[in-house]
């Protein structure tokens, strides 16, 4: 297909140029971006700082404000991520509560 071919896109019911179609493609296999509480885009191995502190359910623990954790994982939720800490294993948090380190 050439770029001047247009493409019916089922999801949206439109009539789209084929160019576009595989630059949605493209950022949909992509995966989300995830963005912390100040609005930094972030990845894998990022070490974020917490800017609220939470209790965690289950462990009997509270994370301060401060508390760094380092070499995050995004789980393919745009608002949540995979990390760990000391004593703690199987953490998620919400990017809403971190900042980028």
């Amino acid at each position: 297909m050439s770029d001047e071919d247009y493409v019916y896109d089922e999801a949206s019911g439109e009539w789209l140029p084929a160019s576009e179609v595989a630059a949605r493609a493209a950022a949909a296999a992509a995966g989300p971006e995830v963005r912390d509480a100040v609005g930094n885009l972030l990845a894998d191995g990022d070490s974020v700082v917490l800017v609220k502190d939470l209790t965690v359910k289950g462990a009997g623990q509270t994370l301060k404000v401060g508390t760094v954790i380092r070499s995050i994982r995004l789980t393919g939720d745009a608002q949540e991520i995979d990390c760990r800490h000391d004593g703690i294993k199987g953490l998620v948090l919400r990017a809403e509560f971190v900042r980028k380190r």
